[in-house]
């Protein structure tokens, strides 16, 4: 990492969603320079037009280079541009899907990636893409975490959604829901539920607490029948594939309890008696997540040989272009995505 504040890559997201005025909206908040030195990735164009409809006060700048002195020249009234885009921003049509939206968001990761590889930068944050737009682009992942994951050549990696402890106050190192099975039809999740799935994820908990500073991290592994099963009347799963992943993590020295009954685990993990929880399908962790702290939570990919974090919300076509959009969101990827790169 560069001496100094990390050098955080922000991409610009879907340009037809939110995600260009996120970062506008944010952008005058002294929280965000302070933890970090930023340029967005993406099209000056869109980012002046979001600049107005949030109706802050922000200079959009071309940077050509990211050796431009760029890193120490933005700042709350200053935001650099590294340009990237696919085709004319007056021929897109905003809060629509289509493919040269799909296109640009593409090819804004593609961008950052590229910058964290060759030291340019040291992390990447990126607002919503839009999973629709990406495959009308003929770009086929489910989303951000597999095409990053596939980008770094990894086959372990998860996503986690993040609290930090400004939101949870009695989880000192704020409270992470890792999911084993992600992006998929609820159908899909009992033929993807494996032992070594659950394990897997079990792992990638602990080393992302551990990252936060708990020590050792305490997991929470969630039942997927209700009642945890009550023994097999409700399915075997949590005898037959989650157990026997719980009782291996033990072995290798995890402090981790499950599986717990989903409809009072999220609780407890609130009140403090759990760092992260594994959760088992995609809303039985972002629902009960997103309770407790909607706007304030942070999508951190798990497994990368990178940090990248991300708004735990996706385009709202329905909010965009309105001057409307929250921004606590990406205020706290920004503050999220700097303080793991600084622990690191």
């Amino acid at each position: 990492m560069s001496i100094g504040k990390p050098r955080l890559a922000v991409t610009m997201g879907d340009p037809a969603g939110v995600g260009p005025e996120v970062i506008a909206g944010c952008w005058t908040d002294p929280r965000v320079h302070d933890a970090a030195r930023l340029v967005v990735i993406g099209d000056r164009r869109l980012l002046e037009k979001a600049v107005a409809v949030r109706g802050v006060d922000v200079d959009v700048v071309t940077v050509r280079t990211l050796e431009d002195n760029l890193w120490t020249t933005s700042n709350s009234k200053v935001m650099g541009c590294l340009l990237c885009s696919a085709g004319d921003p007056n021929t897109l049509t905003l809060a629509q899907v289509s493919a040269q939206a799909g296109e640009s968001a593409w090819r804004c990761v593609v961008r950052a990636m590229a910058l964290v590889k060759t030291g340019r930068a040291d992390a990447i944050v990126t607002a919503p893409l839009n999973k629709a737009a990406l495959h009308a682009a003929g770009h086929f992942y489910p989303g951000h975490t597999e095409l990053l994951a596939e980008m770094c050549g990894v086959r372990e990696f998860a996503m986690m959604l993040y609290l930090p402890p400004a939101l949870v106050s009695r989880c000192p190192h704020g409270l992470g829901v890792v999911h084993v099975t992600l992006h998929m039809a609820l159908r899909d999740v009992f033929d993807n539920l494996t032992t070594a799935a659950v394990l897997e994820k079990i792992h990638l908990a602990h080393k992302a607490l551990a990252a936060f500073g708990a020590s050792p991290p305490r997991i929470a592994v969630a039942a997927l029948n209700p009642h945890a099963g009550e023994d097999g009347l409700f399915g075997d799963e949590e005898s037959r594939v989650i157990a026997p992943a719980v009782e291996q993590a033990r072995a290798a020295g995890i402090q981790v309890t499950g599986p717990l009954p989903t409809d009072t685990l999220m609780v407890r993990a609130r009140d403090g008696e759990f760092d992260a929880v594994v959760a088992m399908y995609h809303d039985q962790g972002h629902i009960a997540l997103k309770l407790l702290g909607m706007h304030g939570a942070v999508n951190v990919t798990l497994g990368l040989p990178i940090v990248r974090t991300s708004v735990a919300h996706g385009t709202a076509f329905d909010r965009a272009w309105q001057g409307t959009a929250e921004t606590s969101g990406m205020v706290a990827a920004i503050e999220t995505a700097a303080a793991l790169m600084q622990k690191r």
